[in-house]
């Protein structure tokens, strides 16, 4: 046999997906040496007229963004700022967020994402972890930092537009100099600190490097999104927090190949169907309850949709029959994925050509070695269609914990980041997410991964949104229950809901307990928090 088809073959073996990669899609891309201002500065270079990102009224070329960051990363110097220094943001979608974070890239400061919804004890927590020597936030949020022992400690830096004082934003662009400092900016350091929601104990800050984000960048636009991207012309809507990584990659996605970012402050389904039809956006990023929100809204009429060419769902599995309805009706192909904060943004995504599976999220993407392992140990690798917990390896791996070495240590070995999700992989390469590692619900000694019995309750005409978790039982060890939301109008029993999972699920995954409310807690982009629900009913157990 030929040596070059062996080795081939060998290969195929060991990354099955590589043989699933479209005709044309690379299965490794070149990512340049470079670090995240370095795209804005490009992208300024290339389309220097161009509408960059959109405000409400306002909007900003991207020579007029990167001048403006140049301009106030000067202005933080002369603070006292230097690299490495945290600054924290504590903003909404905002012009000045993206300001911000720019110019603190352009420093080569650490931007510390904060939730602007963050109330003084969950401020004081990451303020204090990252050990922040600046905030960048409104007039209006000071009050909260006055309450917390750090204010002192911390320099207040206003984003509001009519304030004129000295510690502004705006009062910097509008007076400081254009003289530019020197960089002193390496790829391999961290950029920023994405503070995970604490699914065990306090937050944990991932570091990604200013190398973790470029390569996010190069590998997504190399495996098959260039197919998209080079066809002309193209505006996105920023209603992904800016404080979430998801957020923050689509910013960076538009700046990376010189699309409109118009940037909205909150998931507010009329004000988005109003902006679609407005502005008619050819890329669209949400989770599924935004893409669940958006199909069930009432006047949504037949030709809103048409002008999406691209499509990505992420954050959580979406089910199957909202998929079909929405690619129907829009016409482009949604493009499930799975990632996580540490690993930058995405790791797997189904193919924009070639083969689409439903239901799967897709086939790593270039540069990026996966595996499943079994859940006890971590080490051996599981055979074609098990479950396992996922590991990652590659370019868009974190380079850990800020702080926090013995857990960097646990998730980071031997280079492979162990996700804690759980997921199968098919012959083709193919993987499908079945459950979170500490989601996963042991009922009288048998595995069951909520995602599989939320896929059978979603399939129900009458369920808007859906959240399965397992509570303590003294007999099976957990019990299953299912939150459920119901479409406007509809009505369902819990008979009714159990039944239809019996004829469709083994006997032992049916949801025993069932709970109608009206909304389900969800994180800042739309994934619904199985974890809360869970706490909630053991508060509730305990009082």
């Amino acid at each position: 046999m030929n040596k070059e088809i062996q080795n081939k073959g060998s290969i195929y073996l060991s990354k099955p997906w590589l043989a699933s990669y479209p005709e044309g899609d690379p299965h490794r891309v070149e990512v340049p040496s470079s670090t995240i201002f370095d795209i804005l500065e490009k992208s300024a270079y290339k389309y220097p007229n161009k509408i960059s990102v959109v405000d409400g009224e306002r909007e900003l070329t991207f020579a007029e963004l990167k001048n403006n960051c140049e301009r106030v990363s000067i202005a933080l110097y002369k603070q006292g700022f230097r690299k490495g220094d945290r600054i924290s943001i504590m903003l909404p979608n905002c012009l000045e967020y993206v300001i911000a974070f720019f110019s603190i890239q352009r420093l080569g400061g650490v931007v510390v994402q904060v939730n602007p919804n963050y109330q003084p004890a969950e401020l004081d927590h990451i303020l204090r972890n990252s050990e922040s020597k600046g905030i960048v936030s409104f007039r209006d949020q000071k009050e909260k930092l006055e309450k917390i022992e750090l204010s002192d400690e911390v320099i207040f830096i206003t984003a509001d537009q009519e304030i004129k004082e000295e510690d502004n934003l705006h009062h910097w662009i509008a007076t400081e100099t254009t003289e530019l400092l020197f960089r002193d900016v390496e790829p391999e350091d961290i950029a920023f600190l994405a503070f995970t929601s604490g699914t065990t104990g306090r937050p944990k800050g991932v570091m990604i490097s200013h190398s973790n984000m470029v390569s996010m960048q190069y590998i997504g636009y190399g495996s098959g999104l260039y197919r998209v991207f080079e066809k002309g012309e193209h505006c996105n809507l920023g209603f992904a927090p800016l404080y979430h990584t998801m957020g923050l990659y689509s910013l960076l996605e538009a700046i990376f190949i010189g699309a409109r970012l118009y940037l909205i402050d909150k998931f507010d389904m009329n004000y988005i169907l109003e902006m679609i039809r407005k502005q008619r956006p050819t890329i669209f990023y949400g989770s599924p309850t935004m893409y669940i929100a958006l199909l069930n809204h009432p006047d949504l009429k037949k030709d809103d949709l048409t002008c999406f060419q691209y499509c990505i769902c992420g954050s959580a599995p979406l089910p199957i029959e909202v998929i079909k309805k929405f690619e129907e009706i829009t016409g482009a192909p949604m493009v499930e994925t799975w990632g996580l904060s540490e690993a930058t943004a995405g790791v797997t995504r189904n193919p924009i050509t070639g083969i689409r599976k439903v239901g799967s999220t897709g086939i790593p993407m270039a540069n990026l070695e996966v595996k499943i392992v079994d859940i006890a140990t971590g080490t051996m690798e599981m055979p074609i269609g098990e479950p396992g917990e996922i590991l990652v390896k590659g370019p868009i791996v974190t380079k850990g914990y800020w702080k926090n070495p013995e857990e960097t240590e646990n998730t980071i070995r031997d280079g492979w980041l162990h996700t804690g999700d759980i997921g199968k992989m098919d012959s083709d390469g193919y993987f499908y997410i079945v459950g979170r590692k500490k989601e996963m619900i042991i009922t009288g000694g048998f595995n069951v991964y909520p995602a599989e019995v939320e896929e059978v309750i979603y399939q129900h005409p009458a369920v808007l949104e859906a959240g399965v978790y397992g509570i303590p039982d003294s007999y099976r060890g957990e019990t299953i229950k299912a939150a459920i939301v119901l479409k406007k109008g509809a009505t369902l029993t819990e008979e009714g809901i159990q039944n239809w999972c019996r004829e469709r699920l083994t006997r032992y995954k049916v949801p025993r307990i069932i709970d109608f409310r009206e909304s389900l807690p969800k994180t800042a982009v739309g994934k619904i928090l199985r974890r809360q629900l869970r706490d909630e009913d053991e508060t509730q157990i305990n009082q």
